[in-house]
């Protein structure tokens, strides 16, 4: 899909604020109501928008603790990858998982929760369980200075 100025606009709104209204995207943009909508929908159909989402403050609803968590796998063959991979989708509290190089780990967490000892619960009772996980490090958050899920689409 070409993407043109009125397209990068939308994007940049969306990741902004997806509660936007379609009217108030086309008052931003400078396009009536029904254009908007449609190429709205033409992003979405491309794949470009994968989905929207309503962001929370942890903090106000009782999750004070956040961690950066490297994990270690045993062997390096894609079963053992698999079943890791799946296994930690199902765990609430991890809500980032990435596969990663250039570290001693394979895998690295963001796993939210709301104290140490839910913490310790988490990784304990879940996460060390996976087969295959033969190492663990864990590094807390203790500031965050960034947090944007927003592409940098200057310059596309």
């Amino acid at each position: 899909m070409q993407l043109d100025r009125y397209d990068l606009k939308i994007l940049q709104l969306l990741q902004q604020d997806a509660s936007q209204s379609n009217q108030e995207i086309a008052d931003k943009i400078g396009l009536t109501p029904a254009p908007c909508s449609r190429r709205i929908k033409q992003l979405h159909e491309a794949g470009l928008i994968e989905r929207q989402l309503c962001l929370l403050n942890a903090r106000q609803l009782g999750f004070n603790l956040q961690a950066m968590v490297h994990i270690i796998m045993d062997k390096h063959i894609p079963e053992r990858f698999t079943i890791f991979e799946q296994s930690i989708a199902e765990i609430a509290e991890v809500t980032e998982c990435y596969l990663i190089t250039g570290h001693d780990a394979d895998y690295q967490l963001k796993v939210v929760t709301k104290d140490m000892d839910h913490y310790h619960d988490v990784l304990l009772g879940k996460i060390t369980r996976i087969p295959g996980v033969t190492g663990v490090k864990s590094s807390f958050i203790m500031r965050t200075i960034v947090n944007s899920h927003a592409l940098p689409l200057v310059g596309l």
